[in-house]
């Protein structure tokens, strides 16, 4: 959802930490993301991924497993 509302404006590593979420984990949140097709990369602004349309209805929540 913070990527959704981020709108751009911070890159996904910005991002991260403002949540509070280290580097390393925020890139394997991407990664994960990405292989569950939930994202995909798309230059927006500073952030280079955007949520794939068709998961933008559903249950946004993510897990790390």
């Amino acid at each position: 959802m913070a990527l959704s509302e981020n709108k751009g404006h911070l890159n996904e590593i910005d991002l991260g930490e403002a949540l509070g979420i280290e580097e390393e984990v925020t890139m394997k949140l991407i990664a994960q993301l990405m292989a569950e097709h939930k994202i995909e990369y798309y230059e927006n602004g500073s952030c280079n991924y955007r949520i794939m349309k068709g998961f933008r209805g559903k249950n946004r929540k993510v897990y790390l497993y």
